[in-house]
């Protein structure tokens, strides 16, 4: 689920959060930076749960219906392709996954059924709703296209979620593009034969990842008065105000990149920071970090020092 520009954005987000001094102890910088990203896990399965609520909310709909004093042929034998989609009963079926969201009190939706309301209908009242349902008998494959195509047009878009998001935990707007993107995926690869646990979140690609995580945190915490102080050698015409903490931030972790871990190429690196900074910094934030980086990095190849190991890595 998480990608390395994603552990980037975390690990920056913990820095800025933590301004202390260097110390042996960063249990609490660690605590929230991993606080932090196991949360994205959480936004996976609300998502999930939604799902679920949207097939309760067909189902209940149509149980009303057959209901009616004055209930007329339709009433009585609704079209149930929508309530019965095999994608929607694979999630609503799964008792790991119920389980989980259970457990961590994660259904949401129970309370906040206002939001199901409104993204069950904007489906219904689609054209894409209509005419999944006027297409009659579907294959897999075409059951899942219509509920990714429900997800990518109606839900992972839809503006009063984000800002129910946001609400409900300040990390998540930054981590719903990688979840959204997760989800899809995950979806994607869905077939009737995949295990319960084959819908459970899994947060790293592999233990790299987490350890690369916990390193780029601790390596730049222990070393960020050296950072700083090479920071400002090259930004002596600066004041020290008009540098954005951020952009202290954003170097710090380059050159801590530079330095500490041999295995990334130096343009990968570079690049990263770049695009963090388009997005989280001042709109001339990456104009100014790619001109410290770049006199950094000549600094190096001219005196030969922190090269990086492997082919191509300069």
């Amino acid at each position: 689920m998480l990608n390395r520009r994603h552990i980037r954005i975390k690990v920056m987000q913990t820095l800025f959060a933590f301004t202390g001094s260097e110390s042996d102890n960063f249990k609490k910088d660690e605590k929230f930076l991993f606080n932090s990203i196991g949360k994205m896990s959480d936004l996976y399965l609300t998502i999930l749960a939604l799902f679920i609520e949207l097939q309760k909310k067909a189902n209940s709909k149509l149980e009303r219906s057959q209901k009616k004093l004055l209930a007329t042929e339709e009433d009585i034998n609704p079209n149930r392709k929508f309530a019965d989609n095999t994608v929607l009963e694979l999630i609503s079926n799964n008792a790991t996954l119920k389980e989980t969201i259970a457990d961590r009190k994660l259904n949401c939706w129970d309370l906040d059924f206002e939001y199901v309301d409104i993204i069950y209908k904007t489906i219904i009242e689609s054209d894409l709703y209509k005419d999944y349902m006027a297409n009659g008998v579907s294959n897999f494959k075409e059951e899942k296209d219509f509920i990714i195509d429900v997800y990518t047009a109606f839900i992972a878009p839809n503006d009063k979620l984000f800002d129910y998001f946001e609400d409900k935990q300040i990390t998540w707007v930054d981590d719903l593009p990688v979840i959204n993107t997760a989800i899809v995926k995950k979806l994607n690869k869905l077939k009737p034969s995949k295990t319960e646990h084959f819908l459970m979140p899994t947060l790293y690609k592999d233990e790299e990842d987490k350890i690369f995580a916990k390193d780029l945190l601790l390596k730049t915490l222990l070393n960020t008065s050296k950072f700083s102080k090479e920071i400002d050698a090259k930004t002596t015409n600066w004041d020290s105000d008009r540098l954005a903490s951020l952009d202290k931030v954003l170097l710090k972790m380059a050159i801590c990149e530079f330095q500490k871990f041999p295995s990334i190429p130096v343009k990968v690196t570079i690049n990263e920071y770049l695009e963090i900074a388009k997005q989280y910094s001042t709109p001339k934030s990456s104009v100014f970090i790619n001109g410290i980086l770049d006199k950094i990095v000549k600094e190096y190849n001219a005196n030969n020092i922190h090269n990086k190991i492997g082919r191509g890595l300069m």
